[in-house]
C-alpha cells in the first residue's frame, strides 16, 4: 500500500493538470516527488527553499490573485513556525488555500522534537473558518485532497500521517460515520487511530464513530450515535489529548453527559525512539486504550 504521503504527490500532480487554478507551493520537503509536474507546469510549481514564512506568504499571494494553492511540509514547519502568516496573510486578508502537512504528532520521531506537532490542530483552532481533515487511510487521503481542493475559496489543513488503518473507508468530508453499534457510550476515533480503537473496543457494548473531517465538527453525527445509549463519550485523537472535547461538549450542551479526551500526552518525550514507541507510551496502543477506556465505563457502573 502507499502511503499517503505517496498518494498526496500522485493526486496533487493530477490535479495540475487538471485545473489551471491549482498551483503548488513547497519549502523542499517532498520536492523529489513533483518534479514531473514542475516540468510541466513550472509556473505553478514554486520551491522556496527551506522558508516556511515564504512559504505561507507565497501560497496567500497566489491566492490573492485567483489561484487554489496548495502549501505542504511537515507539520511543525507548516502550521507552528509560520503562525503568524497563517493568520494574518490567509486569515487577516480573508483568502483561502489548502495546507498539506505529513510527520504528524510524531512520525518523524528520530528528528526528535523539532518535526513533532501534536499541537498543530489545537492552534488552528485559535483561528477562524479552518476546516481540519484527519484521513486514517490513503484512500481517504485522496478524497479529502480533491473535496479540499474543490472547496472554492475555503481554508483547509490535511494532516496526514504515517500511521494508516488497514481498510479505507468512504468519506465525503464533513460527516462522522457509523463504524459498530454500542449501548453503553461512543467511542469517537479520529483517522488513523481507528484501527487501535476497533481493537480495544472489541467485546465492549460502545459504539464507535469515526471521524476524518474534524473541523466543523459533526454534532449531529455524534447526537445519533448516543441516540438510545449511555450519554458517555470517549474522544479518541491522534494529537493532544483534549483538542476537541470543546466542541463534543458544544455538541451536547443541552444534555447531561461525560467526556474523556484520550490523545498524545502534554509531557515531552525525550527518548525520541519510534513512532510506534510513542504510541504506546501516550497510551494510543489498543492496551493503552482498553485500560482507560474500560475505566471511564466502569465509573459509571460504580
Amino acid at each position: 500500500m502507499d502511503t499517503m504521503r505517496d498518494r498526496f504527490a500522485t493526486t496533487v500532480s493530477e490535479l495540475l493538470d487538471e485545473d489551471p487554478r491549482v498551483a503548488l507551493v513547497l519549502a523542499e520537503i517532498s520536492a523529489d516527488r513533483f518534479t514531473g509536474a514542475a516540468r510541466r507546469h513550472p509556473e505553478r510549481v514554486v520551491n522556496v527553499g527551506i522558508r516556511e514564512q515564504l512559504l505561507v506568504g507565497a501560497g496567500a499571494g497566489l491566492a490573492l490573485s485567483g489561484m487554489r494553492p496548495v502549501l505542504h511540509t511537515f507539520a511543525s514547519f507548516l502550521v507552528e513556525r509560520p503562525f503568524e502568516q497563517l493568520k494574518l496573510d490567509f486569515g487577516h486578508q480573508d483568502v483561502g488555500g489548502v495546507l498539506v502537512s505529513s510527520g504528524a504528532s510524531f512520525d518523524i520521531a528520530a528528528g526528535g522534537f523539532t518535526h513533532m506537532s501534536p499541537g498543530d490542530v489545537g492552534l488552528l483552532d485559535t483561528l477562524d473558518g479552518w476546516t481540519v481533515h484527519v484521513p486514517g487511510h490513503p484512500d481517504e487521503a485522496e478524497a479529502l485532497l480533491r473535496h479540499a481542493v474543490a472547496a472554492g475559496p475555503e481554508r483547509v489543513y490535511v494532516r496526514l500521517s504515517d500511521q494508516v488503518n488497514a481498510v479505507g473507508r468512504t468519506v465525503d468530508g464533513s460527516r462522522t460515520s457509523l463504524v459498530r453499534e454500542g449501548r453503553a457510550g461512543v467511542v469517537l476515533a479520529v483517522g488513523p487511530v481507528l484501527d487501535e480503537v476497533l481493537a480495544a473496543t472489541e467485546g465492549l457494548d460502545v459504539a464507535v464513530l469515526y471521524a476524518t473531517t474534524v473541523r466543523p465538527f459533526d454534532g449531529a453525527g455524534l447526537r445519533r450515535a448516543l441516540a438510545g445509549a449511555a450519554q458517555d463519550v470517549v474522544l479518541v485523537e491522534p494529537y493532544y489529548a483534549g483538542t476537541s472535547t470543546s466542541v463534543v461538549a458544544e455538541a451536547l450542551v443541552d444534555r447531561p453527559h461525560r467526556v474523556l479526551g484520550l490523545g498524545v500526552g502534554r509531557t515531552e518525550l525525550r527518548r525520541y525512539g519510534t513512532a510506534a514507541e510513542h504510541t504506546a507510551a501516550h497510551g494510543l496502543d489498543a492496551a493503552g486504550l482498553r485500560r482507560r477506556v474500560t475505566a471511564f465505563l466502569d465509573a459509571r457502573a460504580g
